[in-house]
């Protein structure tokens, strides 16, 4: 739940966006829905006046006057219970055609997509045609069918016996991909792996010693190459000392040059080609990571890397700087590629394995 609490407050241009869409949706064609409290059952007897020349005892006066002091703090319980006007009327709105049609523009704009907003609000409607919701029900509702849509896509990075199991990591430049891989290195040796970084962007030296940097700080070794070497000879090498130093796993960054994707393809064919010599089984996982500020490109940016390599998972990084976060719902309901884990900031613990009911209440501002 600790990351939760950083999700759900990194993610708050998300939420906002979606919260501000609900409340103007269910204001505009809504009406309060106040409830009364329930008449007491018994009628309150009349109670004696002094002036009527009763003599009432000390004793029996305690017991038959009431106490205003604690008058406020009942109502307001009253009212919280039963929806009375100290907790203030709820506005709520029909859901009907038109009400689906403002929702799905809402859903759209957050980035989810006209396929996946159409999905989500027909499931949203079904069986509930004509019912009053307010903000807070509908926002039950959506964060139920994201999570929906989320749960089968939910999958750890899966670590196999296989040694050293290669992970090649793929995406654009700006994705967040080399920090991501110094990341995932530092918690999987934190776990009691012994990992192994070889520096496959050979064309950036920027990336290079950004790995360096993060394999320092985890004691991870980054097997490097003068710069515009050939990324398949640095692989073939780190291969190589991979398997020599035992290692569980060995993370190859790659270059992400999408403007010229016959040569990015060469690349990347290359390298594959070359690892499959030490293994043929290899790579054992191809990790796709995307910067969700990117929103819709995203989705392209899947597409051209499922033509570039066989994609088996994706990372989402900066989920804390966009207002577009419904666009790891849009991937998930039309890719179905499994979600291993995403990025809200800078730190190591900035990254974690992602879950889809976690992400769902953040993403719509309500409580897991």
């Amino acid at each position: 739940m600790a990351f939760f609490k950083k999700l759900k407050d990194r993610m708050f241009r998300s939420s906002s966006k979606i919260d501000e869409g609900l409340d103007a949706i269910v204001s505009e064609g809504g009406a309060p829905d106040v409830v009364d409290a329930p008449p007491s059952s018994e009628p309150e007897a009349p109670l004696p006046a002094d002036d009527a020349g009763v003599d009432i005892p000390d004793q029996v006066r305690e017991i038959v006057t009431p106490d205003t002091s604690s008058e406020p703090e009942k109502k307001g319980l009253m009212g919280r219970l039963f929806g009375g006007r100290d907790a203030g009327p709820v506005v709520r709105r029909t859901l009907d055609d038109d009400m689906l049609e403002q929702l799905e523009e809402l859903l759209i704009s957050a980035d989810m997509g006209v396929d996946t907003a159409l999905r989500v609000t027909a499931n949203m409607a079904e069986g509930r045609l004509g019912r009053k919701l307010s903000v807070d029900e509908i926002k039950a509702l959506l964060a139920q069918e994201v999570a929906r849509i989320m749960e089968p896509v939910a999958r750890p990075l899966p670590i196999y016996a296989k040694k050293p199991q290669v992970v090649l990591v793929v995406g654009v430049n700006g994705s967040g991909k080399t920090t991501t891989i110094g990341k995932l290195a530092s918690q999987f040796r934190a776990a009691g792996k012994k990992v192994v970084i070889a520096a496959g962007d050979t064309f950036r030296a920027a990336a290079v010693e950004q790995l360096q940097v993060w394999g320092d700080r985890a004691g991870v070794p980054v097997l490097t190459a003068p710069e515009g070497s050939d990324p398949a000879s640095l692989a073939f090498d780190a291969m190589t000392q991979a398997q020599a130093d035992g290692a569980d796993l060995l993370m190859i960054d790659t270059a992400g040059r999408l403007q010229n994707r016959a040569d990015l393809m060469e690349e990347l064919s290359k390298i594959v080609r070359v690892i499959r010599k030490k293994d043929p089984e290899a790579p054992h996982n191809t990790l796709l990571v995307l910067d969700a500020t990117t929103g819709q490109n995203a989705i392209q940016q899947v597409k051209v890397f499922q033509e570039l390599a066989d994609v088996s998972g994706l990372i989402m990084t900066k989920l804390d700087g966009t207002a577009k976060g419904g666009v790891l719902v849009a991937l998930a309901d039309k890719f179905g590629l499994p979600i291993h884990a995403i990025g809200v900031g800078e730190q190591i613990d900035d990254l974690a394995p992602f879950d889809p009911e976690e992400f769902a209440a953040a993403l719509v501002g309500v409580d897991a």
